[in-house]
């Protein structure tokens, strides 16, 4: 499987409907022979006031990752192949409020 980043724009109008969205990716990809394995999702604060994402994803291919996004019902903006991860530092702990 290929590791990658798949940006999607403007795909909710609020955080709780982004929630909502990712529990159905999940069960979506982790359905049996899916092609398709969530690794990890950064909320977007676009300049919409809406709520967009870019994921990384592990996929058999671009047309596996696009057939989940359209079974799961997410928008799916751009699909590119991640060469290699560096990690200069873990993600920093969200400040609570």
């Amino acid at each position: 499987m290929q590791l990658y980043g798949i940006l999607r724009r403007n795909g909710w109008r609020t955080p709780a409907d982004l929630e909502v969205a990712g529990k159905k990716s999940a069960e979506v990809g982790d359905e049996p022979d899916s092609g398709v394995r969530w690794i990890r999702s950064y909320a977007l604060a676009e300049e919409s006031g809406e709520v967009g994402t870019f994921c990384v994803y592990e996929g058999e291919s671009p047309e596996t990752i696009r057939a989940h996004a359209e079974a799961a019902g997410l928008p799916c903006d751009e699909i590119v192949p991640i060469l290699d991860t560096v990690v200069v530092r873990p993600d920093p702990v969200p400040a609570s409020n």
